[in-house]
């Protein structure tokens, strides 16, 4: 990972969690070729462990292959919510929690 390539380590995303794709926004550009084109992913894999998805990938610059950040996203239902979590140096980090329920019980307002 290169610190070089980013605005901003890890930038707090909220709850923009993110299975595939680039947050180009923190993107500078590549600090080996320094040139600011494309980002490409690449030794992009998902396991199935115990009921949890893990998604992996590396973002590399088009033009030289240097390795910029490395991604991962995980998905699992936990309970009656689905729960999704972001982890990369360029995308940030964001976690997310959705009630798989038509009705949410957390956003329901007390009766009294």
């Amino acid at each position: 990972m290169c610190n070089g390539c980013v605005q901003k380590e890890y930038p707090d995303r909220g709850n923009t969690c993110l299975e595939n794709g680039s947050y180009l926004m923190n993107y500078l550009g590549c600090a080996n070729c320094h040139e600011r084109d494309f980002v490409l992913i690449s030794n992009k894999s998902t396991q199935d462990e115990d009921g949890e998805e893990i998604v992996t990938y590396d973002h590399v610059c088009k033009n030289c292959d240097h390795v910029i950040a490395r991604h991962e996203y995980t998905f699992s239902v936990v309970d009656e919510y689905q729960e999704y979590t972001m982890l990369c140096m360029l995308c940030g980090k964001a976690e997310d929690s959705i009630s798989v329920l038509p009705d949410d019980p957390r956003q329901s307002a007390p009766l009294f």
